[in-house]
C-alpha cells in the first residue's frame, strides 16, 4: 500500500477531538443528540447510498448519544463505556484544546445512557468482567492542575489518575496518587490484572497493577519508544500495544517546519508477555499502524491505517502475519478507535459526519459476525509473527526492550 504524505505527524491512542459545540447534558441527550445525527446523515439518506458502502459489512449509527471516542463493549455484549462530550466537563478557556469528554455507559441500540462521572475531564475507561466495576481515567481531583490537551503527547493532562466505580458511578475508588498522566486503562479478561500507561518526564511506558490498585510494576523501560494502547488477550497474560519512537516523530517535525511536508508517524504494533517479556512486532510497515485492539479469537486484531489521500480507515489483521491485513471501513471521512465485542460478533469504531477531518464523530456499530473471529475460533495465542506475503520490513526497526522481572 502506498503511504500518504498528507496526514498529520503525531496522532495518538488516547486521542479525543473537542466538539465545535458543546454537547446536551445527560438528562436532555437523547433528542438533542438524536437530532445532530440525523442532520449529519440526511444528505446520505436523500439519495443513493456512495458506491464504497457495498464494500462495508452492515453498519449502523448507535442513536441519541451525544459525540464519542473510544467506545469499548461490556461482557453482556450490549452495554458500551466510552468518551463522551458533555458540557459538565473541564475545558481549557481559550475551548481550543482536545478534552471535554465524561465517561458515559449507553446501550448499543441508543435506548438507555447516563454519565458516570460529572467532574473534571475524562478519558479511557473499561468494565471489569463481571459487569459490577468500571476504571477510568480522570482529572476530577486535580482541577487546579493546567487543562492540557489529550492528543498531544507534550502537553498529556498531568492530574490524570486511575478510579474505579460501580456502573453508576457510586463507591469511586481512586487508584493512582501522583499527578501523572495515567491513561490507556483496560483490564484482563480474568479480572485479575489493570494495565494502563503512564507518562514520566515526558517519557511514555506501560504500567500493571492488580486490580485492587496494589502491586505496581513497570512493564516497559524505553526512553525513545513511546508505548500505549495496552490491551489484553485472551490468554490472560499477553498484551497487545502500540508504539512510536520520539526520535523519529522530532525528525518528522523538522522536516515539516523547514519544508512544509506531512508524514505518517511510522507506529508498530507488538505484543509482550505479562513480565515485560517476550517482545514480538506484529506490524511490519513503516508508516502508522495505531489503535489496536484484540479479537476474542486470540489470533485477529482490528487497528487503523492511512490509505491514498489521507483516507483513514480500520483494519483487520493478523498476530502471526500469515494473512494480509483486511480493510474494514471505506468511507473517504476518519474511521478509527475501532473495538471488538466479546463475542466476536460486532465492531464499534467512530467515524466523522462533519466537513472537517475527525470533526463530529458519533460510534457505528459494525456486523462481523461473519468474519468468525469469536471466543469459539480461539485456538492460542501465535507466540511467533512474520511480514504478510508483499510487505516490506522497514529498514531499521529495533524492538523495544524487555522488562527487567
Amino acid at each position: 500500500m502506498k503511504r500518504s504524505t498528507t496526514v498529520l505527524t503525531t496522532i495518538f491512542a488516547t486521542l479525543l477531538v473537542a466538539a465545535p459545540g458543546a454537547a446536551p447534558a445527560a438528562d436532555d441527550a437523547a433528542p438533542a443528540a438524536d437530532a445532530t445525527a440525523k442532520a449529519s446523515t440526511r444528505a446520505g439518506a436523500d439519495s443513493a447510498p456512495p458506491d464504497w458502502t457495498a464494500k462495508e459489512l452492515p453498519i449502523r449509527v448507535i442513536p441519541n448519544i451525544p459525540e464519542t471516542a473510544e467506545a469499548y463493549y461490556a461482557p453482556d455484549n450490549i452495554h458500551i463505556i466510552a468518551q463522551t462530550q458533555d458540557p459538565k466537563a473541564l475545558r481549557a478557556k481559550d475551548d481550543k484544546s482536545a478534552g471535554g469528554a465524561l465517561t458515559w455507559i449507553f446501550k448499543d441500540d441508543g435506548s438507555e445512557a447516563w454519565r458516570v462521572n460529572d467532574r473534571g475531564q475524562d478519558a479511557c475507561s473499561w468494565f471489569f468482567p463481571d459487569m459490577q466495576r468500571i476504571v477510568w481515567t480522570s482529572t476530577r481531583d486535580n482541577m487546579d492542575m493546567p487543562v492540557g490537551n489529550w492528543s498531544e503527547d507534550t502537553d498529556y493532562p498531568q492530574g490524570a489518575e486511575l478510579y474505579t466505580s460501580d456502573l453508576k458511578g457510586g463507591n469511586v475508588k481512586r487508584l493512582t496518587n501522583n499527578k501523572y498522566y495515567e491513561a490507556e486503562v483496560t483490564v484482563s479478561p480474568d479480572g485479575q490484572w489493570i494495565v494502563f500507561g503512564r507518562q514520566i518526564a515526558g517519557n511514555m511506558d506501560i504500567w500493571i497493577m492488580k486490580s485492587d490498585g496494589t502491586g505496581e510494576k513497570q512493564l516497559t523501560f524505553t526512553p525513545d519508544w513511546q508505548e500505549g494502547a495496552p490491551y489484553f488477550l485472551p490468554d490472560n497474560k499477553t498484551i497487545l500495544y502500540r508504539a512510536w519512537q520520539r526520535s523519529v516523530t522530532a525528525e518528522l517535525k523538522r522536516i515539516r517546519e523547514e519544508t512544509g511536508q506531512r508524514n505518517q508517524t511510522p507506529m508498530t504494533i507488538f505484543t509482550m508477555h505479562l513480565d515485560g517479556s517476550n517482545v514480538v512486532p506484529r506490524t511490519f510497515t513503516n508508516d502508522m499502524n495505531w489503535a489496536p485492539f484484540p479479537a476474542p479469537d486470540g489470533r485477529h486484531f482490528a487497528y487503523v491505517r492511512i490509505g491514498e489521500g489521507n483516507n483513514w480507515d480500520v483494519y483487520l489483521g493478523d498476530l502471526s502475519g500469515a494473512e494480509p491485513p483486511r480493510r474494514l471501513t471505506f468511507s473517504p471521512a476518519f474511521d478509527g478507535f475501532p473495538a471488538i465485542s466479546p463475542d466476536g460478533k460486532k465492531l464499534l469504531f467512530t467515524r466523522s459526519k462533519g466537513q472537517r477531518f475527525m470533526s463530529d464523530l458519533y460510534t457505528h456499530v459494525m456486523d462481523i459476525s461473519s468474519l468468525n473471529i469469536g471466543p469459539g475460533n480461539y485456538k492460542g495465542v501465535p507466540e511467533k509473527s512474520a511480514p504478510p506475503a508483499g510487505w516490506t520490513l522497514p529498514a531499521e526497526k529495533p524492538v523495544a526492550k524487555a522488562a527487567a522481572k
